[in-house]
């Protein structure tokens, strides 16, 4: 399904949880209607709580507020976090609770990974960041590098209309009547400012493809240069020829990846396609600086996205994403910008060279992983060329 534009929106890049938490809290603290908060994760630590605290807080002085975390990802969240909601007045949902957690179902990969918030329908947050602190990394050091848009003006209406139907789907699945969405009017947000942006969803049902789509639309539309950061890069063919066939035309291809390994069989998946990659031309730099999450991208100047969704089979097969895809030139050079900063400081150029010269036991464990993930991916019944 082809993106649907709107214009009129002010658009404010958020550059992990120290730009993006205290931003939340202020509207959350600010809103006098209605909350409505989706995360995949929601930490019991100092952020967590204090985002649980303002949602208290907007609750107990008559604010309706919403809350839908994911089973998986936040799977703690109904031991710590959940009874104390409830007991200020806020309305909480699990997406799927993680009951049979070593079996490998196709449903237990459907996860909610989608990161949003919309408030009285005057702003909107969407993004890759978590309900967690950026100090937060297990096993990982930080603090963790991630990205999220501050939103007003008519890109609200899709959000809110995105955060409803998910709640009422999930009300349905678990035949709760108390939490349903009473019929109001809904206001038709004005315009705040001049920037031109769409709002796309991954699901199972009608928007299947919708993400992933609007990336190929871009790389094949891309006359100067990509820039791709990701936390999890494990593109299928298509995605891949396009990468190959925008180097062809000229175009330079740059992308950063996380360096540090945190799912070891992910990362050795991803670097089985370093040879390619780098042998047709592409550009990849690894974050080593601390730990990477993010998952955005800029294209020739005026074209960016920053939302859940990685490049791998997980989110473009499988899991429920939400991106933000931008056509403005000031928001895509400030994304830009800050991703040419991170590369700088933070991250080390592969060479080819280098993974020409990999043994051949290393060469064999990378592949071996790919070939595992496309495995475990076809077992769900995703598999098939891509």
């Amino acid at each position: 399904m082809a993106a649907r534009f709107l214009s009129g929106n002010l658009l404010t890049l958020l550059n992990s949880g120290t730009e993006y938490f205290p931003a939340l809290i202020k509207a959350i603290d600010e809103a006098r209607h209605e909350v409505h908060l989706e995360s995949y994760i929601f930490e019991d630590d100092a952020t967590g709580r204090a985002v649980a605290d303002a949602l208290s807080r907007a609750a107990q002085r008559g604010v309706t507020v919403r809350v839908l975390v994911d089973g998986f990802g936040a799977r703690d969240f109904a031991d710590r976090l959940l009874p104390e909601l409830l007991a200020a007045g806020v309305q909480a949902l699990v997406y799927r609770p993680d009951i049979a957690r070593f079996q490998l179902r196709r449903h237990r990969l459907r996860r909610l990974h989608r990161k949003l918030v919309a408030v009285d329908g005057d702003i909107a947050f969407v993004g890759g960041i978590n309900v967690i602190d950026d100090l937060n990394t297990p096993h990982q050091v930080p603090p963790r590098y991630d990205y999220a848009v501050r939103i007003e003006g008519p890109l609200l209406t899709p959000i809110q209309q995105a955060l409803h139907r998910l709640w009422e789907i999930v009300l349905w699945a678990k035949l709760n009547r108390r939490y349903r969405l009473l019929p109001t009017a809904q206001k038709e947000p004005e315009a705040r400012g001049e920037q031109t942006a769409a709002f796309l969803v991954r699901d199972n049902i009608r928007h299947r493809r919708d993400i992933e789509e609007a990336y190929l639309a871009a790389i094949a539309a891309a006359s100067e240069d990509i820039i791709l950061a990701n936390a999890y890069f494990l593109p299928g063919r298509r995605f891949r020829r396009a990468l190959q066939d925008a180097v062809k035309r000229g175009v330079q291809v740059v992308i950063l990846l996380q360096g540090r390994i945190e799912y070891r069989l992910l990362h050795y998946a991803t670097q089985a396609l370093y040879g390619k990659l780098l042998g047709a031309g592409i550009r990849i730099f690894e974050y080593r600086r601390s730990f990477l999450h993010a998952k955005v991208a800029v294209i020739d100047h005026h074209w960016a996205t920053v939302g859940s969704s990685n490049i791998d089979p997980f989110s473009l097969l499988l899991a429920r994403e939400a991106n933000v895809v931008v056509k403005d030139r000031k928001f895509a050079d400030e994304l830009r910008r800050s991703l040419r900063q991170a590369m700088q400081n933070g991250a080390r150029e592969l060479p080819f060279d280098s993974w020409k010269r990999l043994p051949w036991h290393s060469r064999l464990l990378r592949w071996a992983s790919y070939n595992l993930v496309r495995i475990l991916v076809g077992i769900a019944g995703y598999g098939g060329k891509r």
